[in-house]
């Protein structure tokens, strides 16, 4: 590797001229500047990442805490797959790169301090936090270390501190008016975890909906899910045992709604004839699973390049935090109704 040395000698300047072209470039007259990064460039040099780092503070590296609850396949969960993809080009486009930060850090202490040593030992700039709804200690403590955070899907509050979510409780009330306007009048629910803000917003919604057309929830009508595939069936085998089953259940996650379609029709209903379905995120299958899953679209992309947004204005000054985005939610009517 060409060394920070050899560079200077060819170029016949000092080595701290050198380290301020990648540094601090302007103040380095710009002949001089072009000249060093023309003759880099020929001759493959690379600034090492850890002094510039020392230098300038900054490393231009984000963390991402992922803790989807390491006793389920969260990190597969489609939902979460297309908002990462849409962070981590966002991101890049602002010249920053993501660190994935493990959930538990079996080699110190479980202090509740995991994160914030993390974000330290490696200077990163900021964090984007996708949480189990469990709100974990070690998350608070990044908002209370007013590193700079971007949460989604979990509300945080502090200086340095904003967050990302959708219209969950409109986007549940669009599902459920869709099925009182098909005819449905015993409509019941697959809730997501509800220590999760999304999955209590979605139960508000769908409550809200029902009062609101003057429906009545009956006794068991509502049963928490998981938003994993085995969840929803064996939520939907609960909700088709009941002596008043349900004509229709609002799913509170696509991927449990194909769970609870797989129940239905294990039990030998016909969607939408017998049981009509709706689910909420739209991931990629939802369009694939005959007959097509109906369900309230969330915007994936959007997510992700919200995040990269707000973390990228609060990297650049300004001495508020940007306000709490709440993105739109849309209905994509299909079979299953």
């Amino acid at each position: 590797m060409t060394t920070i040395r050899e560079l200077a000698r060819r170029s016949g300047v000092s080595v701290a001229t050198v380290s301020r072209v990648f540094n601090t470039p302007e103040v380095v007259s710009q002949h001089t500047r072009q000249r060093i990064l023309d003759l880099a460039a020929e001759i493959g040099y690379l600034p090492n990442g850890s002094a510039r780092t020392l230098a300038t503070k900054k490393s231009n590296m984000v963390g991402l805490v992922w803790d989807t609850d390491h006793r389920r396949p969260g990190w597969r969960h489609p939902f979460l797959q297309e908002i990462l993809v849409a962070l981590k080009t966002a991101l890049s486009a602002n010249g920053l790169n993501l660190l994935m930060l493990a959930g538990h850090d079996a080699a110190g202490p479980d202090d509740g301090q995991r994160y914030v040593r993390a974000v330290r030992q490696h200077n990163l700039d900021g964090a984007v936090i996708i949480d189990n709804g469990t709100r974990d200690p070690a998350v608070l403590a990044l908002v209370e270390a007013q590193v700079p955070c971007v949460a989604l899907d979990l509300r945080v509050d502090g200086p340095t501190s904003t967050y990302i979510t959708s219209d969950n409780a409109g986007g549940a009330a669009l599902a459920v008016r869709h099925l009182v306007e098909r005819g449905h009048r015993r409509i019941a629910t697959i809730t997501g975890p509800l220590r999760t803000w999304p999955g209590a917003e979605r139960l508000v919604g769908f409550r809200a909906a029902l009062a609101g057309a003057g429906l009545p929830l009956a006794d068991g009508h509502v049963v928490e899910g998981d938003f994993y595939l085995d969840g929803g069936h064996a939520a939907m085998d609960r909700l088709l045992a009941l002596d008043d089953r349900p004509t229709a259940v609002f799913v509170a996650g696509d991927e449990m709604a194909v769970g609870a379609m797989r129940a239905a029709q294990a039990a030998g209903l016909r969607i939408p004839d017998d049981i009509a379905i709706v689910g909420f995120d739209d991931i990629e299958v939802a369009a694939l699973i005959p007959p097509g899953l109906s369900t309230v679209a969330q915007n994936k992309p959007g997510f992700g390049t919200a995040a990269a947004e707000a973390l990228v204005a609060m990297l650049h000054g300004g001495d508020d935090p940007p306000k709490p985005t709440v993105l739109p939610t849309t209905l994509v009517v299909r079979g299953t109704t």
